[in-house]
């Protein structure tokens, strides 16, 4: 055992000349293997992979201006929406205005009316009043003046000439 520890120690751990070239060639076959069989499938599963990876960046940035172009349309539609409401709004208060305008004209039309239709019955009653004043007071002139005198007039036109010229007196005395 010496022998084998003494000068050749080394050469223990250098292989063969034959073992370094069947290994080589098993490394070719293997790498030719590695290659032609297993290569293929390594860079076909990293395609797909990197055109799914492209696919969904595609997609994300697809979906991406959808919704960019839906908030758009979304905020044109709210804008819109806001005018509309503005503009039914000041339509509807100009129509309040307007309504409330022609409630004021009708209810000053009204009350015109309903004062002028009363100025016109005032005027017929106190007509009326001063005919039948008029009427009394000529009978009470009459008998009192037939008091006066002692007799009775019994001429109607004496009557109504002496009552109109007792009623004339009566307004000029009413108007100084």
């Amino acid at each position: 055992m010496v022998t084998l520890a003494g000068g050749d120690g080394i050469s223990l751990f250098i292989p063969k000349l034959y073992d370094i070239v069947w290994s080589l060639v098993i490394l070719v076959v293997v790498a030719v293997f590695f290659y032609k069989y297993f290569m293929p499938k390594f860079n076909s599963i990293f395609d797909e992979r990197a055109e799914k990876i492209e696919g969904n960046f595609s997609k994300a940035a697809k979906a991406k201006e959808e919704a960019d172009e839906a908030k758009k349309k979304y905020e044109e539609q709210l804008n819109g929406a806001r005018m509309d409401a503005s503009k039914i709004r000041d339509d509807a208060r100009s129509e309040a205005k307007q309504i409330i305008a022609d409630a004021h004209s009708k209810a000053d039309a009204d009350a015109a009316q309903i004062t002028a239709t009363a100025q016109r019955s005032i005027a017929s009653q106190q007509q009326q009043a001063m005919v039948k004043l008029k009427g009394d007071v000529g009978t009470l002139a009459t008998s009192l003046a037939g008091k006066i005198i002692g007799q009775e007039l019994k001429d109607p036109d004496m009557q109504s000439h002496m009552l109109d010229q007792m009623l004339d007196d009566m307004e000029n005395e009413g108007k100084q």
